[in-house]
C-alpha cells in the first residue's frame, strides 16, 4: 500500500516553511492516486489559493529521482502539465508545491468526449523542447533485454513522459483542456510514442484496436511514424514486460501493443 502522509504529520519546520511562501494552510486533502511519493496533498491558501504539494523523503531515492525529474523539465512543459510554483527541502524532505488543476481524471472509455482535448495535448506535446539536462533515451529502459538494432531504431529526439495512464491526464473543469502531470519518468525518443503507449491505454479501458487505431492516426507524430521503429518498440516491450511478469501474465497487455502494427502500412 502507497503511504499518504497527511498536512498534520509533516514535520513543523517543513509546514512553517511551506506557509511562509503560501500563507496559513486553511484546508488540504490526501490525493490519493499515483504510487511515487509518500506526500500528495491538494492545499487551500488565501494568500496562494489551492496548491498540489507533492513530496518524498530524502531517503527515499527512487521517489527523489521522479521528484528530480519533474523539477528538472518543469521550465519546458507549462502549459502542458502545471507549473511550478515553489520548492521546500526541510527535515528530510523535498517537496514541490504546482498550480492546481481543479478538474477530473481523464475518461479513456467507449463513448468519452475526452479524446479530443486529449489529442491537442499530445499534439502539443511533440513540440516541447528538450530540456538541458541529462535525460535517459527511451531504449535505455529497456537496456537488458534489447536485441540487435533495437536501440538505434528506438532513438530519437523528443521528450516523452511514457506514462500516459487516466490518472496522469487531468481535465480542467474551467477550460476544458487536458493536462499532462506527473513526468516523474521522462525519456528522449520518437515523437510518436506517447501517442503509441495512449492508443493501447484506450484497448486496454474498452475501446476496439480499430477504435484506437481511429484515434492514433489523428496525431501527425503517427502518421510519420517508421514501421521498423514500431516494430522495435513493440518487441521490446512485450519482450521486457514478459520477462517481468511472465509470458502467461504478460499476454494481455502484450496483445495491445502488438494491435498498434495492425494499421500500419
Amino acid at each position: 500500500m502507497v503511504e499518504r502522509v497527511q498536512w498534520e504529520e509533516l514535520p513543523a519546520v517543513l509546514r512553517e516553511a511551506v506557509e511562509a511562501c503560501t500563507g496559513p494552510v486553511i484546508t488540504s486533502e490526501s490525493v490519493t492516486s499515483g504510487f511515487n511519493c509518500s506526500l500528495a496533498l491538494v492545499v487551500h491558501t488565501h494568500k496562494a489559493g489551492s496548491l498540489f504539494l507533492k513530496g518524498v523523503r530524502l531517503s527515499d531515492d527512487v521517489g527523489m529521482a521522479g521528484l528530480r525529474c519533474e523539477e528538472q523539465i518543469g521550465g519546458v512543459v507549462g502549459g502542458i502539465s502545471p507549473t511550478i510554483r515553489y520548492r521546500f527541502e526541510r527535515a528530510g524532505w523535498r517537496c514541490l508545491a504546482f498550480g492546481y488543476v481543479d478538474g477530473r481524471h481523464a475518461d479513456y472509455g467507449p463513448g468519452t468526449g475526452d479524446l479530443g482535448t486529449i489529442a491537442l495535448t499530445v499534439g502539443r506535446m511533440h513540440q516541447l523542447p528538450v530540456p538541458a539536462v541529462p535525460l535517459v533515451q527511451l531504449s535505455e529502459r529497456f537496456a537488458g533485454c534489447l536485441r540487435p538494432g533495437e536501440a538505434d531504431a528506438l532513438k530519437g529526439s523528443h521528450l516523452l513522459h511514457t506514462d500516459m495512464n487516466p490518472h496522469n491526464v487531468l481535465i480542467g473543469a474551467a477550460d476544458g483542456r487536458a493536462y499532462v502531470v506527473d513526468w516523474a519518468m521522462p525519456a528522449i525518443g520518437p515523437a510518436w510514442v506517447d501517442a503509441a503507449y495512449l492508443a493501447t491505454w484506450l484497448m486496454s479501458y474498452g475501446h476496439t484496436p480499430e477504435d484506437a487505431h481511429t484515434w492514433l492516426s489523428g496525431q501527425p507524430s503517427w502518421r510519420q511514424a517508421d514501421r521498423g521503429a514500431v516494430e522495435a518498440f513493440v518487441a521490446v516491450t512485450c519482450r521486457d514486460f514478459s520477462e517481468s511478469v511472465g509470458e502467461e501474465n504478460a499476454a494481455t497487455s502484450n496483445a495491445r501493443f502488438r494491435h498498434l502494427l495492425d494499421f500500419m502500412c
